[in-house]
């Protein structure tokens, strides 16, 4: 797994397998979000797969999946919604997490300043200085 972590509350990853959910536990990660569409891919898992192993290990999820090139305003809404009641830290997921931080950053404009978000991401390895 490759793990990027952005803030004490959050890290992205590229796509994770059901048989890694036990290390992220382990890793101290408490919820885990899905923004990668189930069928993007002929290798990835399902999230239905992913989610059994998570619950099954005690973790919350959440399924915000996004199209690549997809994301809305609806989706920026929905996990501004979700964050607040999500338990922490929360590992999030997609690809290779570039939507995942993306979105989360997104979501995050007007509660945190937009050069934090930035330099968050950068700290984690993505660019998102013409995004947000």
């Amino acid at each position: 797994m490759d793990i990027r972590r952005v803030t004490p509350d959050l890290a992205v990853s590229p796509q994770i397998a059901p048989e890694e959910i036990e290390a992220v536990k382990a890793a101290g990660f408490a919820s885990i979000i899905c923004n990668r569409p189930d069928g993007e891919s002929l290798d990835q898992p399902a999230f239905a797969e992913v989610e059994a192993a998570a619950h099954a290990a005690g973790l919350t999820t959440l399924f915000l999946p996004v199209a690549g090139g997809g994301m809305s305003q609806a989706h920026v809404e929905a996990m501004a919604k979700a964050w607040p009641d999500l338990p922490k830290p929360v590992l999030a997921y997609c690809r290779s997490g570039t939507r995942s931080i993306t979105l989360w950053a997104l979501s995050q404009l007007g509660s945190v300043d937009r050069e934090v978000l930035v330099a968050a991401a950068r700290n984690a390895g993505y660019d998102l200085s013409q995004v947000v």
